[in-house]
């Protein structure tokens, strides 16, 4: 089954902005869904799901976390932000499908 999680991150949208632009335009191995979204008090919320915990930590070690370093001018935070796991009980529509039929 997938690995999906959602963190509260506590940076503005421009920031975000400037740690996808680092990320650049590839898609990230491993990854099947993420979504940023504005919560009510204005705070950003990403929602991710990755094809195991492996891969998503692969991709933090390899992509993720070099962009954040780079956005933030080598001064990001020195603790990650909360990680509050999905149980996830189903999975489908036509993206996640296509995803794990091409692995």
């Amino acid at each position: 089954m997938v690995y999906a999680y959602f963190q509260d991150v506590p940076i503005d949208e421009q920031m975000y902005r400037r740690i996808i632009e680092k990320i650049g335009p590839e898609p990230i191995s491993g990854s099947l869904l993420h979504l940023c979204v504005r919560e009510s008090e204005g705070r950003l919320r990403y929602i991710d799901v990755w094809e195991s915990k492996e891969a998503c930590a692969r991709a933090f070690e390899d992509r993720i976390h070099p962009a954040v370093d780079a956005a933030f001018g080598g001064n990001r935070p020195s603790t990650e932000p909360e990680v509050h796991r999905l149980d996830v009980v189903d999975a489908s529509g036509a993206l996640l499908g296509k995803a794990l039929a091409e692995h």
